[in-house]
């Protein structure tokens, strides 16, 4: 990564006290020319603990009006969005899960390139929901997006994948964006595991909690070799093209 991709990152990253891995998916370059555009799309990890200065933030500065929430729905139920919830947010639960019955709350006990695996099984097994999160995004209406899960990282990080991909984010872009994750992965780790549903997450040194971006750039070929990446995967999921080109509008620009 070169020092003004480095600059760039450092500008997306949103810093609240009690949220963790909050950042703008603005000011990626797309292919063609053009970037994606600032304050659309953020990506996070849970927000059940945000303080009241942090959700002033989210509202005011960033402009919040959607959160999708990858968590299951039982995950979500316990764990619930804190103060967000006494807001006008609209709140939208999404799960992304691994097909074949797997719980969508569980930790996997998966590492290295098996994570590859792993997030070709939620993709899988997440049609109706990845599809849902793209229409969200889509629309202007429900600007600012944010969506999370609980680290943030491979949930989080397999729609981040399909939507970036979707309107023409080169891959090496998408994958340097998964791995910045892992600069916030023990601070996440501490935080979860004061959280009932997360008590079995495993350590920052587990294979789970790498954010190793030859991880993403796995998937990212299979998915273009299998599906025509992540456009071909929308649209075969009921995207319609219409949908593809609002969500290219709603987020790139120039």
């Amino acid at each position: 990564m070169t020092g003004t991709a480095r600059n760039a990152d450092a500008t997306r990253w949103v810093e609240l006290a009690e949220v963790d891995n909050v950042r703008d998916l603005g000011g990626l370059p797309v292919q063609g020319g053009g970037s994606t555009r600032r304050g659309v799309l953020f990506r996070a990890s849970t927000l059940q603990e945000a303080t009241p200065a942090d959700v002033e933030v989210l509202l005011d500065r960033l402009g919040l009006r959607t959160v999708v929430d990858l968590r299951g729905p039982r995950e979500s139920e316990r764990e619930g969005h804190g103060l967000l919830e006494a807001t006008a947010v609209r709140r939208v639960n999404l799960p992304v899960r691994q097909a074949k019955g797997v719980p969508a709350d569980a930790v996997p006990d998966v590492s290295g390139s098996r994570l590859t695996d792993f997030y070709l099984a939620m993709l899988a097994g997440s049609g109706p929901s990845l599809l849902a999160a793209a229409r969200i995004v889509a629309d202007p209406e429900q600007h600012a997006v944010l969506f999370h899960c609980a680290v943030g990282k491979d949930r989080t990080g397999l729609l981040a994948a399909v939507l970036l991909d979707a309107v023409g984010v080169p891959a090496a872009a998408i994958a340097d964006d998964y791995a910045l994750s892992g600069s916030r992965t023990a601070r996440i780790g501490e935080r979860l595991a004061r959280l009932p549903s997360y008590r079995r997450l495993p350590s920052v040194e587990h294979g789970l909690m790498s954010a190793d971006p030859e991880v993403m750039h796995r998937f990212l070929e299979i998915l273009r070799d299998g599906s025509g990446g992540g456009a071909g995967w929308l649209l075969r999921q009921g995207l319609a093209e219409a949908e593809l080109r609002a969500l290219r509008t709603a987020l790139v620009e120039g």
